[in-house]
């Protein structure tokens, strides 16, 4: 049984195809020297350079805030999260609208938005 050969698209060249790429076919020794297609970062440079800063002073911000600012009832009493009280968009870094909160205090102001802006835990997004 015979090989049948095809155009490379890499060398030019009738050889066996190894694989293709669309419409494109390379044989072997093509193949394995293309360059790799770039990644796509899912995140861009701006934001983790914003992230590492969130990091950086949210580690900051519970070490000063160690205890549970809300306070509500199951509360563990330390506070493990930084609830954003005015959204992350542009008040992502402004400490000014952070919150120290315990896990189950912080899951109970993201399930009842409501009664959160109620009591002062919650501001509205939009100004």
């Amino acid at each position: 049984m015979q090989v049948k050969l095809k155009n490379c698209n890499g060398c030019n060249k009738l050889k066996h195809i190894w694989k293709s790429h669309g419409k494109e076919k390379y044989c072997k020794e093509c193949w394995y020297n293309l360059e790799p297609p770039k990644k796509i970062s899912p995140v861009s440079k701006k934001m983790r350079e914003t992230m590492d800063e969130y990091s950086k002073r949210r580690a900051a911000f519970l070490v000063v805030h160690s205890k549970c600012q809300a306070k509500l009832v199951g509360c563990t009493g330390n506070a493990t999260d930084v609830h954003h009280k005015a959204g992350r968009g542009e008040n992502h870094l402004n400490i000014s609208t952070w919150l120290a909160v315990c896990r189950t205090c912080h899951k109970w102001i993201e399930e009842h938005p409501t009664e959160a802006k109620e009591l002062g835990l919650s501001e509205n997004r939009l100004n």
